[in-house]
């Protein structure tokens, strides 16, 4: 496995092209270096590297090069700030490419559009906490009961369709869950 200098040069000229690192990013990244303990940045250093009247390419050159010099622990600490900001480009460096395809049976599965993440919304796990209780409750009764219809409207906030349908029938029709 190369080691973090190594990487960072030879993933230096992906980030210095095509401009993929903006100057909000660029920020971000400085400022995460200036204020990480321990301090891989001095104020000093981050005003340098912030400087505005300096192009951002000019700018990344010099903060690459620069962290090189620092060391191990200074470049580690770069891919951690870039994973942080911004996931897509630090997936897309030319060493974890590279990575991946090298160890495809140990790569664990990304996923990267919005239709395939997990939904993360409070309504999520709202509902699911719904079921949970209202599964609870099931087991707990002696006898079987009858669940009302503001439990079920809690329960299929998020689940699938065929869930609503099964929950909504339950409560509609009166059927008891044994």
């Amino acid at each position: 496995m190369d080691r973090y200098q190594e990487q960072l040069q030879k993933d230096a000229l992906f980030l210095c092209s095509d401009q993929h690192v903006d100057t909000e990013l660029l920020d971000k990244l400085v400022l995460q270096l200036n204020r990480i303990y321990p301090q891989i940045l001095t104020d000093r250093e981050a005003q340098k590297f912030r400087n505005l009247s300096v192009p951002a390419v000019t700018r990344l050159a010099e903060l690459l090069s620069y962290l090189q010099e620092k060391g191990e622990e200074a470049c580690h600490e770069f891919y951690r700030a870039l994973h942080l900001h911004n996931e897509d480009l630090y997936l897309s460096l030319p060493t974890r490419v590279s990575r991946r395809g090298k160890n495809k049976s140990h790569t664990l599965i990304l996923l990267r559009t919005p239709q395939d993440r997990p939904p993360q919304s409070s309504y999520y796990y709202l509902g699911g906490g719904c079921v949970l209780i209202m599964l609870s409750l099931i087991c707990i009764q002696g006898e079987p009961k009858i669940v009302t219809d503001s439990v079920f409207s809690c329960t299929v906030l998020e689940l699938g369709q065929h869930a609503k349908h099964i929950l909504l029938s339950y409560s509609k029709n009166g059927c008891k869950m044994d």
